[in-house]
């Protein structure tokens, strides 16, 4: 043990959270060191250990060091030390592993030197040694003797508790929530009548954010954006777009081209994330941001909320509004129902314009686009005609600023940014000067120090125009216009027949959107509120209704289409795209093999002529039929969708008018799923035959299989 007596040196960061202080100050860090200023200088070579923490108290690095130099020891530049670390406790040390692998400079083994804090002093002779016999001095750990011991950091990650502990009654106030891919938040209807969003404090949104801190803390909505920016691979976002997907579809595998977290498949094929040492499914993380969305509303409503109402986009299959369904059971709420998001803007816009109208909902946020055209009669919503696209939104837009900032720098400095940190402060810039434009003609992007180059710190700093912005962001509002215009022809609609066009979420502020829209319909957008609410005050008013037990406020419409696998990997509609909700078809059929006793069908959603290339919904198995000849047994067997576009499916003997032993599962393995497909390719496809008196003969052909 080295006897040399180090001094205990706390430093009171003007940082809130880790990640704010690496944005903020990660320049001045590496993994071999770190640059504080001081008013008081201690001389090169001496002993001390640091101990970090943030405004509310929380350490955030703790680990022995020496003072490698000084700065400003004779009156030139800055006053401040440069400690090279000797040895880190367990959580400082993921800590600045994590800093190294999102800022370049921070791999660096010693202290780094900032720009323009004067020259550096490393004589050990330059100060005079500071210390006092009466202080309690802690020991220098020698660097082979192990981590620091620090007792009450934490250094095992600890999974939170889904499962409520009780199950909540089902009684109090229905919330409605808009999960949104940025944000949620979320509202309630007053005793006024009038819906309004929950807020505490200045706080209304929750930010769809869930992330693992460096020192092993869980971290949900406001507190877990930093992450992003200083510990990607453990921060998730963009929930939206992965809830009920597989790891392989198109959506998850662009998401994964995006983002730095791990994403793996959870032991039902849907999509999880890795988290450290720990793999969480999409709906578990999405249930810990509906639990702030829940004691946000508690803590405004200052009473148990354990009811609400979601929103979700229209173009979501059965499985991913089942994950929804699931997501909200973990986080304590009964999910009354399931709106969709243009529904639920519609009601919102129809709570104070009741006569009979026709409108289109351009719902376009922070990461998903959709239109809806919607037809209010008799104080009910029709949905006609609806259309999406998972990647197009408000990200999409400051991407496309923040890259040309980035080519524009390039330009002026003959110099590229490859630094994670810088990147994201570039993105953070953008986002800003996208919003100062929707009410200025110009703005400033400004991003000081955002690299130092041959120890010459480089700022960045741009004027940014609306007529530039618009010029970047076209081709984005263009494939938005386009996805209108088709709305209106599948209907054979003309644009001056639409009343009124509804304008939700945050990026249809922008100003190209409101003049573009203006011209496609000849009138300007409406909103009801801000645009970011809408989705959720709609979502109120159902859970309203509900209390009220007043009529469905709208008829949705089913957005992809669901059937079965045939022989030959084939996929065979049964309710069709576009089918009013709630729909209900039923067959009946009977059995092709003498005493056969069971059968099963593979049950998909999508377009696609192969089940494959389609979404798995679950396998329909029926068992234990009576013993009979070839024929002698009848089943009437219902596909039923509701009007949230859950499915139901049930099986009934049609002579004795009996229900049969069945189970719709739709937790099986992915390779159980492909075994089964593979069956079925295998198999000469039989031709298909039109349904006769209430017979379906492609069903027909699966008995037995």
């Amino acid at each position: 043990m080295n006897d040399t007596v180090a001094q205990g040196l706390t430093v009171h960061l003007p940082f809130g959270t880790p990640e704010e202080f690496l944005l903020r100050y990660g320049a001045h860090l590496t993994r071999g060191g770190i640059y504080l200023r001081a008013k008081s200088l201690k001389p090169p070579g001496t002993p001390v250990v640091l101990d970090l923490r943030l405004e509310q108290g929380e350490r955030v690095l703790f680990a022995s060091a020496v003072v490698s130099w000084v700065t400003g020891a004779h009156g030139e530049g800055v006053p401040g030390m440069g400690f090279k670390f000797v040895t880190l406790d367990e959580p400082s040390r993921r800590f600045l592993e994590a800093a190294a692998e999102v800022m370049a400079h921070a791999q660096a083994t010693e202290p780094p030197v900032p720009p323009r804090v004067g020259p550096v002093d490393s004589n050990a002779d330059a100060l005079s040694p500071v210390s006092s016999p009466s202080q309690t001095q802690p020991r220098l750990p020698s660097e082979d003797s192990g981590q620091l011991s620090v007792h009450g950091d934490v250094t095992e990650v600890k999974a939170p508790p889904f499962e409520p502990a009780v199950e909540p009654p089902r009684t109090g106030p229905i919330i409605g929530i808009d999960l949104g891919t940025s944000n949620a938040r979320a509202a309630i209807v007053e005793e006024s009548g009038a819906p309004s969003v929950l807020r505490r404090e200045a706080q209304a949104v929750i930010p769809s954010v869930v992330a693992l801190s460096a020192r092993g803390r869980f971290l949900v909505g406001t507190a877990a954006r930093g992450q992003l920016v200083t510990n990607p691979r453990w921060a998730v976002t963009g929930f939206k777009r992965l809830i009920g997907k597989a790891p392989t579809s198109p959506e998850a595998v662009e998401t994964v081209r995006r983002q730095a977290f791990e994403l793996v498949a959870s032991d039902a094929g849907g999509c999880a994330v890795r988290l450290a040492d720990r793999t969480y499914r999409i709906e578990e993380l999405y249930a810990l941001v509906l639990r702030e969305v829940k004691a946000l509303a508690e803590d405004r409503l200052k009473a148990p909320v354990n009811r609400a109402v979601i929103s979700v986009p229209a173009w979501y299959t059965e499985a991913q509004r089942e994950a929804v369904r699931e997501a909200g059971t973990l986080a304590g709420l009964h999910v009354e129902r399931l709106s969709t998001d243009p529904s639920a803007a519609a009601l919102a816009w129809s709570h104070r314009h009741q006569h009979p109208q026709r409108v289109l909902v351009y719902d376009l946020g922070g990461g998903t686009f959709e239109a809806s055209v919607l037809e209010l009669k008799d104080g009910v919503y029709e949905v006609l005609s609806s259309a999406g696209d998972t990647f197009l939104g408000g990200s999409d837009f400051d991407a496309a600023i923040a890259t040309w900032a980035l080519s524009e720098f390039e330009r002026l400095n003959s110099t590229s940014l490859t630094d994670r940190v810088a990147i994201q402060r570039v993105h953070e810039a953008a986002e800003r000067a996208k919003v100062t434009l929707s009410e200025r003609p110009e703005a400033r992007l400004v991003v000081s120090l955002v690299t130092v180059v041959n120890q010459r710190p480089l700022d960045l700093d741009l004027t940014l125009t609306r007529s530039l912005l618009d010029k970047l962001t076209r081709p984005l509002v263009d494939r938005t216009m386009e996805m209108c215009q088709e709305l209106l022809r599948a209907r054979g609609l003309r644009a001056d027949q639409i009343d009124a066009v509804i304008a939700v979420g945050g990026q249809s502020r922008a100003g190209l959107i409101d003049e573009r829209l203006t011209v496609l319909f000849g009138k300007k957008p409406v909103t009801t509120g801000t645009p970011e609410d809408t989705v959720a005050l709609g979502a109120a008013l159902v859970g309203d209704s509900m209390l009220k037990q007043e009529a469905a406020a709208a008829v949705e419409l089913l957005p992809l289409s669901i059937g079965v696998a045939l022989p030959g990997g084939r996929f065979q509609s049964v309710i069709a795209k576009g089918a009013t909700l709630p729909a209900r078809k039923t067959f009946v059929l009977s059995t092709t093999k003498d005493n056969q006793s069971s059968f099963q069908l593979l049950v998909f959603q999508g377009e696609s002529s192969r089940a494959s290339e389609n979404t798995y919904l679950g396998t329909f198995k029926v068992d234990q039929l009576p013993a009979a000849a070839r024929g002698g047994v009848t089943i009437e067997l219902s596909f039923e969708m509701d009007r949230e576009c859950l499915l139901t499916i049930t099986a009934r003997e049609a002579v004795s008018n009996r229900d049969v032993s069945a189970h719709y599962a739709t937790r099986d393995t992915p390779s159980l799923v492909k075994s089964r497909l593979k069956e079925l390719e295998s198999m000469t496809p039989a031709p298909l035959t039109s349904p006769s008196n209430g017979v379906l003969g492609w069903v027909r052909k699966l008995w037995g299989t």
